[in-house]
């Protein structure tokens, strides 16, 4: 979705053009995977972080074009709403200093965009959900200004038959709306990790993967409140799921914001292929000279299915193709360091899980995963889930005594500095301990100064900057 289009209008030719481009590419991805084409690149980690634009009165400010103008870096972007922008680093392989090295230089771009914001009276945050957000907030008016997006908007409510999007969560309070188009997503922002892997390991790591998106999920949780509502404790997975679904009533189309159907069996080309058979083409923009050996077809429409744990095809610098795992269930914030403890977490828990002699997806079915998931993003750290063996366990403690001592090990397989690891693995020791994720904090802000959402907006910032780790933040 990184790619821009030169049109929001299509017709039948440019569906029947893309899709036949997209089949010869997906073909020619199944020869390459049979063939074992990939770079055999390992453990190269990097992550995007996407963050809010805030006026003085802690409110969505809906002015990217004008602050990366003036920002004029190319590794921060736009996101779908002029009140988001999506912040890059390099990518690192992870030994060594690798955790130290992100954790730099987020911390130099993240100050940099906090200064130039300043400049232009306005400022960042870096949160699931913008507590301030409101629906009106969420319109055409306010998307981003590239043809992209306004053509996403328009294929899926065209899938949908015109019908409005309808968002119904239950959470400790009850959010039902509709809404008529897909701004609703602009409220959601996320910490996206990305793992290049070869080949040989992928199957084990994607299904790693999605077993870890319970634990990751609800120790990452940072988005409780959405218009008001008290909702999950990680919001944003409902909201994304119902805010771009593409299934209108008695459509038999799939949604495409998923946690997936089952497993990996043999091969990621499974994906791959599903996209080319199972959803319809949402951007069909054709290259004019296309060159099948760059994917650029199939990566376009694969960036169009937001699985939970997503599969890229990238390119090394040599041109050699090589896959990825995209881990998307984490939100963004609540600090930088937090955010740099929340990779460590998972990189670690990755490599500890992948090298088990018994595959992790062995002990635990994919309906358990998929019920832990969604059990997490409820109720986060005091989530109920079985785990291996079929115990039911409560999060926390499963935490404690198995993952956070997993993660460590992982990390340190992975020679990675001792210092480091112990820096950002006793980050998670100190959230869990204290039961003080991004949500937590919130709830624990309201609970003791009221349900004043400016309140909780500007409390939140000012704890962000102070650079600390969520539960060191004061209430």
């Amino acid at each position: 979705m990184g790619q821009e289009v030169t049109s929001s209008h299509f017709q039948k030719r440019d569906f029947d053009a893309f899709t036949e481009h997209l089949r010869t590419e997906t073909e020619l991805l199944r020869v390459w995977f049979e063939q074992e084409r990939f770079d055999p690149g390992y453990r190269v980690g990097g992550f995007e972080v996407e963050a809010w634009l805030i006026d003085p009165a802690f409110a969505p400010a809906p002015v990217n074009a004008s602050y990366l103008e003036r920002l004029n870096d190319p590794m921060v972007v736009p996101e779908l709403s002029q009140f988001n922008v999506e912040i890059n680093t390099a990518p690192q392989t992870m030994q060594g200093d690798a955790l130290q090295v992100m954790y730099r230089d987020l911390s130099r771009v993240w100050q940099r965009c906090c200064r130039v914001a300043q400049e232009l009276g306005i400022d960042l945050a870096m949160i699931g959900i913008l507590p301030t957000v409101r629906e009106p907030q969420l319109t055409l008016e306010n998307i981003s200004r590239l043809i992209r997006y306004r053509a996403l908007n328009e294929q899926i409510l065209r899938l949908r038959q015109g019908s409005p999007l309808r968002l119904d969560i239950h959470g400790f309070e009850h959010l039902e709306t509709s809404h008529h188009d897909v701004m609703l997503e602009a409220a959601a922002t996320s910490f996206q990790l990305h793992l290049q892997i070869p080949q040989a390991e992928s199957v084990r790591v994607f299904n790693a993967a999605t077993i870890l998106s319970a634990p990751m999920v609800a120790l990452a949780a940072n988005s409780p409140y959405l218009f008001g509502k008290d909702l999950w404790d990680e919001t944003r997975i409902p909201l994304f799921e119902q805010a771009i679904a593409v299934d209108a009533p008695g459509s038999d189309t799939p949604n495409r914001v998923f946690f997936g159907n089952a497993y990996i069996d043999a091969s990621l080309f499974q994906l791959f292929a599903d996209n080319c058979e199972l959803f319809p083409v949402l951007l069909p923009m054709s290259q004019e000279q296309p060159d099948p050996e760059r994917m650029e077809h199939l990566r376009l429409h694969n960036g169009t299915i937001w699985r939970w744990n997503r599969p890229l095809i990238g390119f090394s610098a040599n041109g050699t193709p090589h896959l990825r795992l995209e881990h998307r269930v984490m939100a963004a914030g609540p600090s930088v360091i937090d955010t740099i403890a929340n990779a460590a977490m998972f990189y670690g828990l990755v490599h500890a899980m992948v090298a088990t002699p018994e595959a992790p997806e062995l002990r635990l079915s994919f309906e358990q995963a998929r019920l832990n998931f969604y059990a997490a993003a409820k109720h986060g750290l005091r989530a109920k889930v079985r785990w291996f063996g079929g115990e039911e366990v409560l999060l926390h403690t499963l935490l404690v005594e198995q993952l956070i001592p997993m993660a460590r090990q992982g990390l340190l397989e992975q020679d990675l500095d001792k210092t480091d690891v112990e820096q950002f693995i006793d980050i998670i020791e100190g959230r869990v301990r204290t039961w003080c994720n991004g949500a937590a904090w919130q709830r624990m802000f309201v609970e003791k100064h009221r349900a004043d959402m400016l309140m909780l907006t500007e409390a939140y910032v000012q704890q962000q900057n102070s650079g600390k780790p969520v539960h060191e933040w004061e209430v």
